[in-house]
């Protein structure tokens, strides 16, 4: 076996400090934050709509507006976390998407709604693709699925956390308005921890030994070894021809896919807490319980999909091979059962059933594995920043699609047959178009 195909390990006798583990775990902090925040507005939806008068479909067009700016600032931000790095840009984010958080509980209407609803849209984008970027930096070959996962996975816990905060907020204040206003200033304080404990390159930061330097080196040296099979001629990807990248089918498959898993996850984000009081009868107080059951579902399938993920790829030669079947088989389940939920009667199967749909779905969670696969190492945050690209677009369309069938129909049938679709379209990218086995060659 040749030093390209060995994973790198460190000395027999040597004990590496865990440092890049505790920096995931900051991230998964730092993400579930992040999601509180941007789902706050979905548990809050059904009462601010009857307090401005709104429509289903004004409702999804304010749900949408975090979107717009979180999809344009995909790709700039996985620039802006190449250039200057992931510790930078995530303590500037927090900061301002805080403010705005706070801001959102001092609208006064649709236009007021809608700015905060960009602002924070706008300074939430980048933190994903930097954190895509520190896990090409600090974690080994063996360690990255679980990394990911561990990162992403702050999605479905922040959401599942943000509706019982939000809504105990809401009961406690009897105001959704203070739910915005602490949640946004305790994000604000959050900063502390990113910044003290965060760094752009392992030997800069005080807690990491020289065993685990030399065994993320060692990785490194691997890496550089492997990108020593791009075609010659080929160049870093920088902000001059970042477009190349689109040449890449592999760059189309992770561009569709990830949107594809978004119109089913942010379908049900936006729009969830007001079918299950609209549709199933759920108060306040039962609505937040039933999202946390269904989102920390998703939590927990997450981190076992990226266990089981490295676990594979420890007995496996291709990694790739390990990713498109968990993904496949994960996409289906949730198709199926996201779909299941129309022909139910019974609320509590519902809420099964999208237990279900989240603990699968969130395997794909394994996507944000992808970038440090088939990205260089100076590539890596612009690779992720084009692939939550898609994923937000989704969140553009999605939410306000989804509001203009429940206003026509009268009823969110139609609404999860849409949502599944992006289970069948997770399955088509991951199975059949992503080349996990490739680097992109710009």
């Amino acid at each position: 076996m040749n030093a390209v195909q060995e994973e790198a390990q460190p000395a027999p006798d040597a004990r590496p400090t865990r440092v890049r583990w505790l920096i995931f775990f900051l991230m998964l902090f730092m993400i579930t934050v992040n999601y509180v925040d941007r789902s706050a507005i979905g548990v809050a939806m059904p009462l601010i709509g009857k307090d401005f008068h709104w429509t289903p479909t004004i409702e999804g067009f304010v749900l949408s507006a975090f979107f717009w700016p979180y999809a344009l600032m995909q790709i700039p931000g996985g620039m802006l976390a190449d250039r200057f790095g992931p510790r930078k840009v995530i303590s500037a984010c927090i900061v301002v998407w805080g403010v705005f958080e706070a801001l959102t509980g001092a609208a006064i209407g649709i236009v007021t709604m809608y700015i905060a609803r960009l602002g924070l849209g706008a300074a939430e984008a980048p933190i994903l693709p930097a954190g895509g970027k520190l896990n090409g930096i600090w974690m080994t070959r063996t360690e990255r699925s679980r990394g990911a996962t561990l990162m992403d996975s702050g999605g479905t816990l922040g959401t599942a956390i943000g509706a019982l905060v939000v809504s105990a907020l809401i009961g406690a204040f009897a105001s959704w308005r203070a739910a915005f206003f602490v949640t946004g200033l305790a994000t604000v304080a959050c900063v502390y921890l990113a910044w003290y404990y965060m760094r752009d390159k392992p030997h800069k930061h005080p807690r990491v030994n020289k065993a685990e330097l030399e065994l993320l080196a060692a990785n490194a040296a691997l890496e550089a070894g492997m990108e020593g099979n791009v075609p010659s001629g080929s160049e870093p990807t920088s902000r001059k021809h970042w477009y190349q990248l689109f040449r890449y089918r592999t760059t189309w498959g992770l561009f569709f896919g990830w949107m594809s898993r978004s119109i089913l996850f942010y379908g049900l984000m936006t729009w969830a807490p007001s079918y299950l009081e609209k549709a199933r009868g759920f108060d306040l107080k039962q609505m937040g319980g039933a999202i946390f059951i269904i989102f920390f579902a998703g939590f927990i399938g997450e981190l076992i999909g990226g266990a089981l993920a490295d676990f594979w790829r420890k007995r496996s030669s291709k990694q790739g091979t390990s990713i498109r079947v968990i993904i496949g088989v994960a996409a289906v389940i949730a198709a199926v059962a996201t779909f299941l939920v129309t022909v139910t009667s019974d609320r509590y199967v519902a809420v099964a059933l999208l237990s279900v749909t989240l603990f699968f779905l969130s395997m794909a969670g394994l996507f944000w594995t992808i970038p440090s696969m088939v990205g260089t190492r100076r590539s890596v945050g612009t690779v992720g920043g084009i692939m939550n690209l898609g994923s937000n677009l989704s969140g553009i369309v999605i939410p306000t699609v989804a509001g203009v069938i429940l206003q026509l129909t009268g009823n969110f049938g139609d609404d999860f047959i849409m949502f599944a679709i992006g289970g069948v379209g997770l399955f088509i990218c991951s199975v059949f178009v992503i080349d996990y086995e490739h680097k992109l060659p710009v």
